[in-house]
């Protein structure tokens, strides 16, 4: 019982500090290269965002 509640306790405070300091986390994630690429290349794998990416980048018809 006591092992549940420890490992209940330390993944809540893994989430309360990953969130309050998200920013700095995707930052510091961001800052190598080759995980910058992954990051925008599983992004842009979306078609919904790549096309919503495109379409402000570029110009053309927006769907409103």
């Amino acid at each position: 019982m006591s092992r549940i509640i420890t490992s209940i306790f330390l993944i809540g405070s893994i989430g309360y500090f990953g969130f309050r300091y998200r920013y700095r986390l995707i930052n510091l994630l961001l800052a190598s290269g080759w995980l910058r690429r992954l990051a925008v290349g599983s992004i842009m794998s979306f078609p919904g965002v790549k096309n919503k990416m495109l379409q402000t980048v570029f110009g053309g018809p927006s769907e409103r």
